[in-house]
């Protein structure tokens, strides 16, 4: 293959984003190409400030096809991956800022790693355990969510015969069948609608749905559906703990529906899984997670609207496999994997935080 200039800058960038441990690359009009490593925005000084054609050129080459380009200059923004060498697989976020294109693009590793590779807490892997129900991951943007969902799918995957169905905007971890049959959808490849993949779940025999993310009204009430009929449900939301998305969950509804959604909620959440990223000691980053699992006290809280009490309830159900945030950022820290002073500001409670540190 002879790749014209435009594509081996791009190829050299991909490459030098991986050699130097970058989560994400920046590519936008009037500044060098920016990487974000370890949290930090770092330009590449030895680039060139990049100009408005020059981005135009580099975007239409990652858009790779012409129904793609129709697609994002129409909409003038465009999800979608892009595989690069050796399976290296990159997410990519094309938009348009000063009426130019531009480009966030993020690395998705090309393993998906364990439970324990990921230094997450034990319950976690025993939410793949359940048969039937919803099970929730929730963070902010970057936190780590596709991660953490992979590896709980992959272990799904690995020790179950089970029919494993995504739909994803786009695809970003693809994995490889091994005791189970594994349908990973992507929108606008293999279905032309979100919504319509979510519905057609329910024709396709599946054990086991991935939803790549609650969006809207239509989306969280089609995965309550696929919940309530049998199938075991994971899905993310864009919210910062089980309090917040269950609440986030049930104002997307009319009033006159509300009451109606708790109760189905409070009949089929398995847990809430809230997620960040914490910098790692000696590089990296690391999840720090709260694990929320539903029980008697926490259906009861979600039927009478009483979500305030949840943070104690996480707190108080330690034996149960529940995890509060600030005890996962007490135990990183107690590990040595990263310093007191980077999860200061992430704590709750900083009285119980210090009666935690000295466990």
């Amino acid at each position: 293959m002879v790749y014209t200039s435009i594509e081996l800058e791009i190829n050299n960038l991909l490459m030098l984003m991986m050699q130097r441990g970058a989560s994400d690359l920046h590519l936008i009009a009037g500044k060098p190409p920016t990487l974000r490593i370890d949290s930090r925005l770092e330009e590449l000084a030895d680039y060139e400030v990049l100009s408005g054609n020059t981005i135009s050129t580099l975007v239409d080459v990652l858009l790779d096809n012409e129904e793609r380009k129709k697609e994002f200059r129409s909409a003038k923004e465009l999800d979608f991956s892009f595989a690069f060498k050796d399976n290296v697989r990159f997410r990519i976020n094309a938009y348009y800022q000063k009426g130019y294109p531009a480009a966030a693009l993020r690395l998705i590793s090309n393993k998906i790693k364990t439970v324990e590779e990921l230094n997450l807490p034990p319950s976690l892997k025993e939410l793949t355990n359940y048969k039937q129900g919803l099970i929730l991951l929730v963070g902010p943007t970057g936190s780590g969510k596709s991660t953490t969902l992979a590896a709980m799918i992959d272990l799904i995957n690995q020790t179950r015969a089970e029919n494993i169905v995504t739909v994803e905007d786009p695809i970003e971890y693809v994995y490889v069948q091994s005791k189970s049959l594994i349908n990973q959808r992507e929108v606008g490849e293999d279905t032309n609608s979100f919504t319509k993949a979510l519905r057609s779940v329910l024709r396709e025999d599946a054990n086991v749905v991935l939803v790549g993310e609650m969006r809207d009204l239509e989306s969280i009430s089609t995965t309550i559906t696929i919940a309530e009929t049998g199938h075991l449900v994971f899905a993310t939301l864009h919210t910062n703990n089980a309090a917040q998305t269950i609440d986030r969950i049930i104002d997307v509804f009319p009033a006159y529906q509300q009451n109606q959604i708790r109760n189905q909620l409070a009949n089929i959440l398995m847990a809430v899984i809230s997620q960040r990223l914490m910098p790692k000691t000696g590089g990296g980053r690391i999840p720090a997670v709260e694990i929320m699992m539903t029980n008697n006290a926490v259906a009861n809280v979600i039927r009478e609207n009483k979500t305030y009490e949840l943070p104690n309830i996480i707190h108080t159900g330690s034996g149960s496999g529940m995890v509060s945030m600030d005890a996962d950022l007490a135990r990183l820290v107690r590990e040595n994997t990263v310093k007191l002073e980077d999860v200061l500001q992430h704590v709750s409670d900083q009285d119980l935080f210090e009666s935690l540190l000295r466990r």
